[in-house]
Parts: C-alpha cells; structure tokens; sequence
C-alpha cells in the first residue's frame, strides 16, 4: 500500500514559478493538481467547496486558485505543508502584464476584483505584496509549515527536499515555461513596459 504523503500546497501567485514547482514536485512523486480555471465561475458566485472536494484525490497543488484558500486549506488538512513561491515585485508585474495583458479571465476577477492587468497594474501589486505578507503573517510562529522560494535566486533542490524530506535528486531542477523572444519581440517588450513603468510612477 502507498504510503500517505502530507498535503503539498503551494500558495505563491501566478508567474512565480509555480509550473517549476509543480514538475519539482512531480519528479518527487507527489501526484500534482495545477490551476483550476474552470472553477471561477463557482468561486464568483462564493462556493469553494468543488474546490475542497479536489483535495483528496492530490498529493501537491500549485497556482490559482489554491494561493487564495491557503487559510481553509490549513484548517481542513493539518499537518500539511505550504510553499510561498515569489519574485522581485518588478519582475513579477512585469511578467503578469506580458502573459495576461487585456484579456479578462473571471478567475483574476475573482482574486484581484478586475480580471486583465493593463490598465490595473497597482491594483494587481497591491494584491501580490499583500498576499505574501499576510502568508508570512499567518505562518510567523509555525516556521516548520512555511517554505518560501524564489527559483531566481538558486537552484532550491536542497531548500525543497529538506523541507519535505525528501532525498536530493541528482539532477537540475526543472524549470518550466521559461519564455524565449526574438530580439524584435524583446525589443517591444522593452518600450512597452518602460511606457508602463512611467505611467506607474506618475
């Protein structure tokens, strides 16, 4: 019989590496569930609990809406572990307006209260710096429950087995969904965010 593993969730916004985390977590043998998009229009409308029925068919979670419900999760599955993914804040804002742009998805409505990032950009910063502080609050005097990573700064193998104890693997972490631009396209991310960051800063 398959032993029973302690739930993994991870509760870092999207575009801070939660793919990473994800296939992280699937080379250690926990079976993963990622993003539940389909489920937005639920959460809208105030019922979680299509999500909370999700849990115990999943070792791990990773991205939306699982951040969000950390609290919940926590009260319904004690003993489980929890993984703050992150990244600088200009990085991330960066990177979310790139991916998203106009498009409105009811899922960034349901987390952010508007569902694209053009436009709404200190809204959606005002929301990830909150998010993490408030993790960080919650878990302040459990610092065995709480892992915090961001995959920028190192290789995290070390950092993410010695928190779930598990043996280092003998290979690289891997990486996911890093993006590759022509250098025309690089070229126009470039002016566009430098439009943006002005705008922010006025």
């Amino acid at each position: 019989m398959k032993n029973k593993l302690p739930k993994v969730f991870g509760i870092g916004f999207h575009k801070t590496g939660t793919s990473t985390l994800g296939k992280a977590l699937e080379h250690l043998g926990y079976s993963v569930a990622g993003p539940q998009t389909s489920y937005a229009k639920h959460l809208l409308a105030g019922d979680k609990r299509p999500l909370f029925d999700l849990v115990p068919t999943y070792d791990a979670f990773q991205d939306n809406p699982w951040p969000i419900l950390y609290r919940e999760l926590d009260e319904m599955n004690p003993g489980s572990k929890f993984i703050l993914t992150y990244r600088a804040e200009s990085k991330w804002i960066k990177s979310v307006v790139n991916h998203f742009g106009k498009k409105h998805t009811d899922m960034r409505q349901w987390i952010y209260g508007v569902g694209h990032p053009i436009g709404n950009e200190q809204t959606y910063l005002d929301r990830y710096q909150g998010h993490c502080q408030e993790v960080r609050d919650y878990f302040k005097d459990r610092p065995g429950d709480l892992l915090e990573i961001c995959w920028e700064n190192r290789d995290s193998w070390e950092e993410l087995c010695g928190f779930l104890g598990k043996k280092v693997p003998n290979v690289p972490i891997p990486h996911a969904k890093k993006r590759e631009y022509s250098p025309l396209k690089k070229l126009y991310y470039k002016l566009k965010l430098s439009i943006r960051s002005k705008n922010l800063d006025e």
